[in-house]
């Protein structure tokens, strides 16, 4: 059996609670690094695995003889780093959103395909089980001609469970470049895009920090989007939903109505025009709240791309586009008109 060694770099809570459990649990894989700017959390990091632990990525990517390598990192470093380990020769998952611009983004497109190595964007939203499903149904006709939409993925905020609390680099501009909008808003971009099947040519966002006034990026935002072929509807996405995560998304069409993540018992209901109602038991999509990050298929996806040489669902260039709806909105909030009355 082939076995791909694999190195962590960024130590934070999507690293210790998605990637390394998720790398552990597959037999095609060895974990032989990690790496974190902070030593005592690289070193706590390392120990469960029998990794070694570096505070350097550039010393990691130059001492280790890696496979593969996941880049945990603050957003303003995943372009970089990314590239630096695609430069190296090593298949790189990155986290989303993929950069912090669109040039970013194609840089690392460019690096990829230079390098002939795989590039995989970690958006697992079209993983879930009732999104697959969704996906299936919709390519099948079963809802008719789609209308509309709408989507959201709201949570208290990352001082919930990010590594450093309310002191997260997601609060800083410097660093996260992008807040609610890059932690939430880019998985349901990218997931509205794959469910429907085409691209959005429309984009109207109003995006707010009106919740978390000591933070320096955006922790609330709608936006309005126009697909190629008319289909409308509104994505959110906030850190401000104190009471309970929301991670839903409703799609109507002329046959009927789908609800996928909104019923606490059914992932997916169907409410048909006729008045049938079907719905389906496919397992939870893991809450953030619940702690709930492993078992996302990402790393196993990312995996079996390398192993079989297959193009990963969620490429370079899938993450570009689903990264320009976001940066798209933040555009059109820039330039919007303020309406006053007299």
């Amino acid at each position: 059996m082939t076995i791909l060694k694999t190195a962590v770099i960024g130590c934070g809570s999507i690293a210790r609670n998605r990637h390394l459990p998720e790398y552990e649990a597959n037999p095609s894989v060895e974990i032989t690094a990690v790496c974190d700017l902070v030593k005592k959390r690289a070193e706590r990091t390392a120990e469960p695995y029998g990794a070694r632990w570096y505070t350097d990525y550039e010393e990691l990517l130059k001492q280790e003889n890696l496979d593969l390598v996941s880049i945990c990192l603050p957003n303003y470093l995943h372009a970089p780093v990314s590239i630096q380990a695609l430069d190296a020769g090593v298949h790189v998952l990155c986290e989303k959103p993929m950069a912090a611009s669109s040039r970013e983004a194609e840089d690392m497109i460019t690096a990829c395909k230079r390098n002939g190595k795989k590039l995989m964007i970690g958006h697992n939203q079209r993983f879930v089980p009732s999104h697959q499903k969704a996906y299936q149904l919709l390519r099948a006709g079963e809802l008719g001609k789609v209308y509309s939409f709408r989507t959201t993925f709201g949570h208290g905020g990352p001082e919930g469970w990010s590594a450093d609390g309310v002191n997260s680099w997601f609060f800083e501009k410097e660093k996260a470049i992008i807040g609610a909008m890059g932690d939430l808003g880019v998985h349901k971009a990218d997931l509205l895009r794959w469910l429907l099947g085409e691209e959005f040519s429309e984009i109207a966002g109003f995006i707010e920090n009106n919740a978390k006034k000591e933070i320096t990026v955006d922790d609330n935002a709608v936006c309005i989007l126009r697909s190629e072929s008319g289909v409308i509807g509104t994505m959110a996405a906030s850190w401000a939903y104190q009471s309970e995560e929301d991670n839903s998304t409703v799609i109507y069409g002329e046959r009927g109505t789908m609800h996928l993540e909104e019923d606490p018992e059914h992932s997916l209901v169907i409410q048909y025009a006729n008045g049938n109602k079907v719905k389906y038991e496919l397992g939870r999509i893991a809450s953030n709240e619940e702690g709930g990050q492993t078992g996302s298929y990402v790393i196993d996806h990312f995996v079996d791309c390398v192993l079989y040489d297959r193009e990963p669902l969620i490429d370079g260039e899938e993450g570009k586009r689903s990264l320009e709806v976001i940066l798209a909105a933040i555009d059109a909030e820039n330039r919007s008109t303020l309406l006053k009355t007299e």
